[in-house]
């Protein structure tokens, strides 16, 4: 990340419990934000799961503990809130104007406070319950059985929340007025599996295993990475492998390119081609078994 603070004297407070809200504020608070984490009397859920990943994300940022549900809890917060910039929040709608901090409520008395509310759904369908794993399931991003590798939607409504931080801060510098910025887990799901949804990854999509460049492949003692998509790329990987080219795009979708690929990296060690991509500038990246 770059040195620049950019939001250097911005600043943010946290309501939003879990790995959405936490991730958000990290990326603000790299940013030269004033971020403070309001916590529940409990802790954040993922003190008790993932220690070292919460005080990871939460590098620089100070720390209060308030019970909202109280009056004194509710006073200690709103005595934070006529100097803050941004008010970062991941409860249900409901639970929200529950706790007196609805967007019309807070609009009233900050008219100058932006709201940036992480939610599972967009508008109605916010009540709903759900986590990462049911909006990636949503969308097509669960395989089988397995679980996903990482928390896609998570990570993705965390960089959503940064983004409507920063469109807020914009809005504040043109109009004066806070604002209100929604942003749903099951959106940034979507906008991650946009490449499925347009068939790029699927089998027959050219970097889900249809282009040769583009594949996993065994090689002697690991296994190999290959991106050689771009045409430049795939002539240079074909070139290694003793394949003839006619085509540089056409030709890496034909069963022939695959095989004799294939068969290539399978007699190579993982050094040799560690070698063989700086020499001949071919991306690629090899892996233990």
């Amino acid at each position: 990340m770059s040195s620049s603070k950019p939001l250097r004297g911005v600043r943010i407070v946290s309501l939003a419990l879990n790995l959405p809200g936490p991730a958000a504020l990290m990326r603000l608070a790299q940013m030269g934000a004033r971020c403070t984490k309001v916590n529940p009397p409990a802790g954040d859920p993922m003190q008790h799961y993932t220690p070292d990943g919460y005080a990871l994300l939460h590098k620089g940022v100070k720390h209060q503990t308030l019970d909202l549900k109280t009056e004194a809890g509710q006073a200690a917060l709103h005595k934070l809130l006529p100097q803050t910039d941004v008010l970062l929040t991941s409860f249900r709608p409901s639970a929200l104007s529950k706790l007196g901090l609805g967007w019309k409520t807070l609009h009233r008395q900050y008219p100058a406070l932006s709201l940036i509310e992480v939610v599972g759904a967009p508008g109605p369908l916010a009540e709903i319950p759900g986590h990462d794993l049911t909006y990636q399931a949503e969308v097509g991003l669960v395989n089988g059985m397995d679980l996903p590798p990482s928390l896609f939607a998570d990570m993705g409504g965390a960089l959503m929340a940064s983004e409507a931080t920063l469109k807020a801060l914009i809005a504040l510098k043109t109009t004066g007025k806070g604002s209100r910025h929604e942003v749903a887990l099951s959106d940034a799901a979507a906008w991650l599996a946009m490449p499925r949804q347009m068939r790029m990854t699927t089998p027959e999509g050219a970097v889900g295993g249809a282009h040769a460049g583009y594949r996993m492949y065994a090689c002697k003692n690991g296994r190999v990475a290959v991106a050689a998509l771009e045409p430049h790329f795939a002539v240079s990987l074909c070139e290694a492998a003793g394949f003839r080219l006619d085509h540089p795009v056409k030709d890496l979708f034909k069963p022939a390119a695959r095989k004799a690929i294939e068969a290539f990296l399978a007699g190579q060690t993982r050094a040799q081609l560690d070698k063989l991509a700086a020499a001949k500038d071919i991306p690629l990246m090899t892996l233990a078994r």
